[in-house]
């Protein structure tokens, strides 16, 4: 999105600089056809709120009466169309009689402009999501510049469109098609978005003129619903579809925990083909779903994530990264260094691990960029070092080699004459020197977790720590500065949660039920399948240096993991550690029908340890935020986002009640479960 920043819009007619409207400029060019131009006041991107649609209206009425030849709806913004609703309008909601008023308003303005008996075309570049997407929906044609993309998000919010889309999208897209999109909350681009039939042509900025008077005056050849559209839209084969969806949804997002995803197959179900029933019943059904407590929780997310990009602050001054350790975590943070436009060079004492990153940060680019291009650049820019010159060069060096402080203090001595004066040094472990260092400590896999912990000291520059954080902004990731402390936050946070499985284990409790429990409250994996996927032997590692310092505040690990390990049964990378692996996946029976179930106790023993560590490292000054912390759960271990991490879900549950329970389980499993001292000041 970078080439935004120089492009010149073709914005129609230049608008008179004091225009009756606060967030729309309107012009009218010399044929005739009016340019309606989004100009949210005070903003970088338009987003959707109860007063810009107030504003929409009564132009919309004033268009009514004059009648132009044609209308141009398009943003002045460089940064997109328009990137959905104003979230904050949502927060805090509980009762859903005046969501439903509020929406009520917005739909009718939508309406409105969907009938408007004139022309009207949707010129859309750069991001065009949820409500903006049924704000061009709502237009009778759509031009797409050919960098747009296009999606409903509201999914990622618990809920689902709600200004019409999931009538509009159904009636206009593939069914199956746009349902997908809804129920996943995935964009596409414009190329994708033309052959679904979403937009009718894909142009470049330079010919969106004669684009529009081609849609204004008939030349445009229009995108129509196929036949397909219609047997697709039909009760019977709705059913039978509609019956696909809800289980392919439950895979990803079990209805108990995530209801929007149901609530919009229901409503497609029950009442495509009858629009204005499926139009009045999506009021309901967003209203309803904007009061749960997942709605809000995720809202809540959205936020959090807001909050930690701007802790990132702006004004990056690293060009090129130097990393040293080839490794799993070393080769991947490269990759990914690479692949936000840094010069990196990537060192190792061996060429094996370096060949081995190499190819897996091909293998990443060929997914996550569609450009072939785009894969070789992102390459070229990740450049082998066996020689280990480019620290040099290098505004910033990560160290990522093993956990040895004899290796570490090698490579320190080393460096130091060679670093260019300014350059930061940075650790992905734990800090041996310091006075010298910062920690950046990145999360496995490095390309979907979004947290990095910058780990500074009393004595740690205040200026370097501004740029270590802005460098993890600019790399697309979430920085949380954290205090250097064994195991930071989020390791000592996830530690007892996967001993304490350890512990149940040795109960001779199913692992697989085991995982279940985590799963059922919320967690993307259970923690046996979890300790795989690290590695066992980083665990146990891990494990034994915080045992070490929290002594029996943490379960003691089993001897037979330590067999395990020295048997070489490390998980997922050996092929074989509590489960059998195969192409990247553990191979799991299900749970027999009948024998023990999951039980609120086994939830509780593997979840609360984790609110617990939480509160401590809030009374310890490691963290000093208890937003931050929920944020670096969620973003660092994928914890159960619907409940808006580890704090958030203590206080909805009731801190006096974890307490409580907490107690319940120490009097019967011992001190391990002792609650933090931090609780009693914790609200």
């Amino acid at each position: 999105m970078d080439l935004l920043a120089d492009r010149v819009l073709e914005l129609g007619p230049k608008p008179a600089a004091d225009g009756p409207y606060k967030n729309f400029k309107l012009t009218r060019d010399e044929d005739g056809i009016a340019w309606l131009l989004f100009d949210r006041a005070g903003a970088s991107a338009n987003t959707l709120s109860a007063d810009l649609l107030e504003e929409l209206d009564a132009i919309v009425a004033a268009l009514e009466n004059q009648r132009p030849t044609g209308l141009v709806v398009r943003s002045a913004k460089k940064s997109g169309f328009i990137a959905g609703a104003d979230v904050n309008e949502f927060r805090g909601a509980s009762d859903s009689s005046p969501v439903e008023t509020a929406i009520g308003r917005a739909h009718a303005v939508i309406d409105r402009l969907e009938a408007l008996r004139v022309p009207s075309v949707a010129v859309i570049h750069g991001f065009c999501l949820g409500g903006g997407l049924e704000v061009a929906l709502a237009c009778q044609m759509r031009i797409a510049i050919d960098d747009a993309r296009f999606g409903f998000p509201e999914v990622m919010l618990g809920l689902h469109p709600g200004l019409g889309g999931t009538v509009r999208f159904t009636e206009l897209v593939n069914p199956m098609q746009a349902m997908t999109l809804m129920l996943t909350g995935k964009t596409i681009d414009a190329r994708r978005a033309k052959s679904l039939g979403l937009v009718d042509a894909v142009t470049q900025e330079r010919h969106v003129r004669n684009a529009v008077k081609d849609a204004v005056f008939g030349r445009l050849k229009r995108a129509r619903p196929g036949a397909l559209n219609s047997i697709l839209n039909l009760g019977p084969v709705r059913g039978f579809l509609a019956s696909r969806m809800r289980s392919e949804a439950e895979k990803a997002a079990p209805r108990k925990h995530y209801p929007a995803p149901y609530a919009l197959i229901e409503l497609w179900e029950k009442l495509a083909g009858n629009r204005a029933a499926m139009l009045n019943a999506e009021k309901a059904s967003f209203a309803n779903l904007m009061v749960t407590p997942t709605a809000q929780n995720l809202i809540r997310v959205f936020f959090l994530r807001e909050q930690m990009k701007k802790v990132a602050g702006s004004g990056n001054k690293v060009a090129h990264v130097h990393v040293i350790g080839a490794g799993a975590m070393g080769g991947d943070i490269a990759a990914w260094c690479a692949n936000q436009d840094m010069r990196v060079t990537l060192a190792d004492m061996k060429a094996e691990p370096v060949a081995g990153a190499m190819k897996r940060a091909a293998e990443l680019y060929g997914k996550i960029m569609r450009k072939r291009i785009d894969q070789r650049d992102a390459l070229d820019r990740l450049i082998p070092d066996m020689d280990g010159e480019g620290v040099r060069n290098a505004d910033l060096i990560i160290e990522a080699v093993p956990e040895k402080l004899e290796l570490k203090q090698k490579v320190y001595a080393s460096l130091e004459p060679k670093m260019k004066p300014g350059a930061i040094l940075a650790t992905n472990t734990t800090l041996a020197r310091p006075e010298r260092l910062l920690g950046l400590h990145f999360f496995n896999p490095v390309s979907r977790l979004q947290l990095v912990e910058v780990v500074s000291h009393d004595g740690t520059d205040t200026g370097l720590l501004k740029e270590a954080l802005a460098f993890v902004g600019a790399i697309d990731r979430l920085p949380l500065p954290v205090k250097s402390s064994p195991g930071f936050l989020v390791n000592r946070a996830l530690t007892p949660y996967m001993l304490e499985a350890m512990m149940m284990l040795d109960e001779k409790t199913d692992q697989r039920l085991i995982d279940a429990a985590a799963v059922e409250f919320g967690m993307p994996m259970g923690p046996i399948e979890l300790a795989d996927q690290v590695g066992l032997d980083i665990c146990l590692d891990v494990g034994d240096m915080l045992r070490s310092k929290f002594g029996d505040t943490l379960p003691p690990t089993p001897a037979w993991l330590r067999e395990k390990v020295a048997r070489g049964e490390l998980g997922r990378k050996t092929g074989k550690g509590f489960y059998t692996w195969k192409d990247g996946k553990a191979e799991k029976a299900p749970l027999p029908e009948t024998g023990p179930r999951v039980t609120d106790e086994m939830i509780d023993r593997l979840v609360l340890p984790i609110s617990n560590v939480c509160v401590a490292a809030l009374r310890e000054g490691i963290v000093d935020n208890p937003d931050m912390v929920d944020g670096a759960m969620i973003f660092g271990t994928g914890y159960a986002p619907f409940r808006g991490g580890p704090l958030n879900y203590a206080r909805s549950r009731g801190v006096d009640h974890v307490v409580s329970a907490m107690q319940a389980l120490m009097r019967k499993f011992g001190g391990r479960f002792a609650p933090d001292p931090g609780w009693e000041a914790f609200k």
